[in-house]
């Protein structure tokens, strides 16, 4: 099954929950550039309500934030049952155990910071052409 953003004809919607705004912000300015929309959250529990109203194709999310951590945030997903959402996650934790966590928790990429820019860019367009397999739920 085709992302929604290619079956809506529209450009894709990214949202990215992350506290620091020096990883933030040269990551929105990069995916505005290839014409992409854009949303930032500050904290995980603005992202947690943004993901219902914007419906973002692909979530850049932290995992340590003051508030509401990542972990929480990919929890209110697989409750909220949306799992036609690309999802990569931004750490600068060394821990395999939260790795292993956050896969289980449906996050397809995993990276520790500091990342290369152009790196996150690319796993996001590979991951915003990837097809979902026709039993995911969509949440409607």
């Amino acid at each position: 099954m085709d992302p929604t953003w290619k079956t809506e004809n529209r450009p894709p919607r990214i949202l990215i929950v992350d506290d620091d705004y020096e990883i933030a912000n040269p990551v929105r300015f990069a995916f505005e550039g290839l014409g992409y929309e854009v949303v930032h959250m500050p904290d995980g529990k603005q992202g947690a309500q943004k993901l219902d109203v914007y419906q973002p194709d692909l979530l850049v999310l932290d995992m340590m934030m003051p508030g509401q951590s990542g972990f929480l945030v990919l929890e209110h997903i697989r409750r909220s049952k949306k799992s036609r959402i690309r999802i990569i996650m931004v750490t600068a934790n060394e821990g395999a155990r939260h790795e292993s966590y956050a896969r289980m928790l449906g996050v397809d990429e995993y990276m520790h910071k500091p990342f290369a820019l152009d790196r996150l860019v690319a796993t996001a367009q590979e991951l915003l052409e990837k097809p979902f397999p026709d039993d995911v739920d969509d949440g409607s």
